[in-house]
């Protein structure tokens, strides 16, 4: 009789062995870290596919922009809220052209040249931008010297001549000349009849048809004749010295009344900073000023004292009048007329510069002022 072992099979060996360690309480704690990390591990396969899935991305497309409407609406001003004062606007002065260039720390004022205020006598604790002038309290002015704008001319005081003296004929005296007399010739002639013959004279400078020769200066003018109607001359009363009356080159002024001056001491001045615009402003007034006094002059009208003129009008970029908006007539028809040609006639008066243009634009209002006096 013979007898065969059969193992047995392997999933009774694995189960056998699982019951085992399961009933050993060591052994039960690594099979459940391995059955959890088999299950891990299993769920990890299946879901490793749906967390790496990519899809094509599409590109988002952005409406139009559509116009936007605002509405704004301003809320009324509270009578509580205090404004700032607004800033002094900016004022035209004229200078004096025979003070020093320098410019001023701080003003409001602009002008055809830099100029700090000064005065000859010092205003104690005085801190004016304009210095102290004695003057009138009625008219608004922006000058602080007066002058004429003609050249200077030499003026010669002659004294009168006395009734029992006429004038008497004197010769103009002027420098004795040199004069040489006139030199001989040399006749040359051939022996043969029909040749050519010659004279041959030297010439010297100043011949004069005189016997013998006279010294004085070379090349001067020779005024023969010339007399003068000049009358005599006193030697107890010698004529005055020639003497060239000096004038301020400005405009005729009516000053304003200013008590407040300033410390500094110098030529009389005020602050002013120099702009473009202020020296074309410049320009154009002397401008005007001489064609008003021209036509004063010539129309010979003469309205009372004290009468004024105000005319507003509006100049372009160019320099051209473009139109007279107003005019404020306290005077004559006429005065008025002669007040208008005198900013009108002289039209244009030169295109703006590029910083003027952006500063005043296109046009600019402006209004002057004609006095009588």
């Amino acid at each position: 009789m013979s007898q065969t072992i059969v193992s047995p099979p392997l999933s009774l060996i694995l189960r056998r062995a699982v019951v085992r360690m399961w009933h050993d309480p060591d052994s039960r704690s690594v099979l459940i870290g391995i059955a959890g990390m088999l299950l891990v591990h299993l769920l990890l396969y299946l879901l490793m596919p749906l967390l790496l899935k990519t899809e094509p991305i599409r590109a988002l497309q952005r409406p139009h922009a559509k116009p936007q409407q605002f509405s704004i609406e301003l809320a009324p001003e509270s009578p509580l809220t205090k404004r700032p004062p607004p800033r002094p606007p900016t004022k035209f002065v004229e200078t004096n052209p025979d003070a020093p260039e320098n410019i001023p720390d701080k003003t409001e004022n602009f002008a055809a040249q830099n100029q700090q205020v000064a005065q000859q006598k010092p205003t104690p604790n005085g801190k004016s931008d304009h210095p102290a002038i004695e003057g009138q309290k009625e008219i608004h002015s922006n000058q602080i010297v007066s002058g004429q704008l003609t050249k200077p001319v030499e003026q010669v005081a002659v004294p009168p001549v006395p009734q029992d003296q006429p004038p008497q004929e004197s010769r103009v005296m002027t420098t004795r000349p040199e004069q040489n007399p006139l030199a001989g010739f040399e006749k040359k002639t051939g022996d043969d009849q029909a040749g050519y013959g010659s004279n041959i004279a030297k010439l010297t400078d100043n011949s004069k048809n005189i016997p013998e020769k006279i010294d004085g200066a070379k090349d001067v003018p020779l005024v023969e004749g010339a007399t003068a109607m000049q009358p005599q001359i006193d030697p107890h009363r010698p004529r005055p010295r020639p003497q060239i009356v000096k004038q301020q080159q400005t405009r005729p002024a009516i000053f304003e009344e200013n008590k407040f001056g300033t410390s500094n001491i110098g030529l009389m001045a005020i602050d002013a900073k120099w702009s473009n615009y202020g020296a074309y402003l410049q320009r154009m007034i002397e401008t005007v000023q001489t064609q008003f006094d021209k036509l004063v002059a010539e129309s010979r009208i003469y309205p009372p004292a004290g009468s004024t003129v105000t005319i507003k009008f509006i100049m372009d970029s160019e320099g051209k009048i473009a139109t007279v908006v107003s005019v404020d007539n306290k005077a004559t028809e006429a005065a008025a007329r002669v007040c208008i040609n005198s900013i009108t006639a002289r039209s244009p008066y030169g295109p703006w510069t590029d910083d003027m243009k952006a500063v005043l634009g296109e046009q600019q209002e402006m209004t002057f002022s004609f006095y009588y006096q």
